[in-house]
C-alpha cells in the first residue's frame, strides 16, 4: 500500500512550519499536525521545527519533555557550548547549514536535540538539505531506520550542498578568468568583477567555516560512542568527504586571490595610461605656454607694432602649432627607440 504524503503542513502562519515524521515500512511518513492532541498521540522519529510558535514549542516541551531552544536565539557559540549532553541524556547539537541562493547566501544556524529514539531539529529557515532528506527518506525504502540515521543523513547532505556549491564557484571563476586574462578590461568593468570575486569568495568562506562545524559535530558523536559500526562508517566516509572539500576551498581562495590581483593589476596599467596621457599633454603644452606668455607681454606689442594685428597673433599661433607638433613627434621618436632598445 502506497502512502499519499503531503511535504508541507503549515498551521495557522505561513511562515511556520511543524513537520512530524514516523516510520511506515521503511519509509518516513509525515503526520498531519493540527492541534496538541494530535501532536500527543504521534510516535515520531523526527520533529522538524522551522521558525515555529511559542505555542507550538510549549506543546513540544510538555509532550515530550525535551528543552528544545528557541530558533530566533541561535547564535554563534563556543564549540564547548554547542555540543553537549544534559544529565537527562538529551543530545544537543547546535550546527551551520549552506543557504546557497540568488543574491542570498549565508549560514543558518541548526539545533538538534537527540532524545530516546526521537530526533528534534529547530531553525528559522527552510533549508535544500533538509528538503533533500526528505524526499529521499520517502523515496526509499530502508533509507533510515532510526533518528541518528537522519541525522548522519543531514549532515551528509550538507556536505553534499556544500560540494556543490563549490561546482557552481568553479564555473563562475573560470567565466571570470577568462575576462580578467583576456582582452583589456575597463575601469567598469574591473569594478563589477571585483564585486563578483568577492561575493564568491564569500560564498567560499562560508563553505569552509560550514564543512568545518560539520566535522566538529560528527567528531562530537564518534567520541560520545554512541553510534552503531555501520554509522560510524558513515561517518567516516562523510569526513573523508569534507577532507576532500577543505583542498578545494584552499584553491579556491587562491585562485580568486590571484584573479583580484590580476585584476588591480588592470586598473593599475588603465590609471598609468591615463597618467602617460596627461604627462605627454602637458610637455606639449609646457613650451606653449612660454609662447602664450610672451604673446601676452607688452614687449610683445612692440616688437611686432609695426605688424598688422591679425599677422602678428597669426604668426604667434602658427608657430604654437609647429612647436606643439614638433615636440609631439620627438615625443614620439623618443618612446619608439626606448621600446626598441628594451626589446633588444
Amino acid at each position: 500500500m502506497r502512502v499519499e504524503l503531503v511535504d508541507d503542513i503549515k498551521p495557522r502562519n505561513q511562515s511556520t512550519m511543524i513537520r512530524v515524521f514516523d516510520l511506515h515500512e521503511g519509509c518516513l511518513r509525515q503526520i498531519p499536525i493540527g492541534s496538541k492532541k494530535d501532536l500527543a498521540g504521534a510516535k515520531p522519529i523526527w520533529i522538524d521545527l522551522v521558525k515555529p510558535e511559542s505555542e507550538q514549542l510549549a506543546w513540544a516541551r510538555e509532550i515530550f519533555g525535551v528543552d528544545i531552544p528557541d530558533p530566533m536565539e541561535l547564535t554563534d557559540l563556543e564549540t564547548s557550548a554547542r555540543f553537549y549532553v544534559e544529565d537527562n541524556g538529551e543530545l544537543h547539537l547546535h550546527s551551520d547549514f549552506l543557504l546557497d541562493r540568488e543574491n542570498e547566501s549565508r549560514n543558518v544556524a541548526v539545533a538538534f536535540i537527540l532524545k530516546k529514539g526521537t530526533l528534534f531539529s529547530v531553525r528559522t529557515k527552510e533549508l535544500p538539505v533538509f528538503r533533500l532528506q526528505r524526499l529521499r527518506a520517502r523515496a526509499e525504502s530502508g533509507y533510515v531506520t532510526e533518528a541518528k540515521d537522519i541525522l548522519l543523513d543531514l549532515y551528509a547532505a550538507d556536505v553534499e550542498y556544500s560540494a556543490n556549491a563549490l561546482e557552481s564557484i568553479y564555473v563562475e571563476i573560470e567565466n571570470m578568468g577568462t575576462l580578467v586574462l583576456g582582452a583589456r578590461i575597463s575601469d567598469d568593468e574591473a569594478e563589477k568583477l571585483i564585486s563578483m570575486i568577492a561575493a564568491e569568495e564569500d560564498l567560499n568562506g562560508r563553505i569552509r567555516r560550514n564543512v568545518l562545524d560539520t566535522r566538529n559535530g560528527l567528531s562530537f558523536l564518534m567520541r560520545r560512542k554512541i553510534l552503531s559500526p555501520e554509522q560510524y562508517k558513515e561517518v567516516k566516509e562523510i569526513l573523508r568527504d569534507i577532507e576532500s572539500l577543505d583542498g578545494h576551498t584552499a584553491f579556491l581562495f587562491n585562485k580568486m586571490k590571484f584573479l583580484l590581483d590580476a585584476t588591480d593589476s588592470s586598473i593599475s596599467i588603465n590609471q598609468n595610461k591615463d597618467i602617460k596621457r596627461l604627462t605627454v599633454l602637458s610637455v606639449v603644452c609646457m613650451p606653449l605656454n612660454i609662447l602664450a606668455s610672451i604673446g601676452g607681454m607688452s614687449e610683445f606689442s612692440m616688437m611686432t607694432r609695426h605688424l598688422p594685428l591679425p599677422i602678428a597673433y597669426g604668426s604667434l599661433i602658427l608657430g604654437m602649432i609647429f612647436l606643439a607638433g614638433f615636440t609631439y613627434l620627438g615625443l614620439r621618436i623618443y618612446e619608439k627607440r626606448k621600446n626598441r632598445i628594451l626589446k633588444l
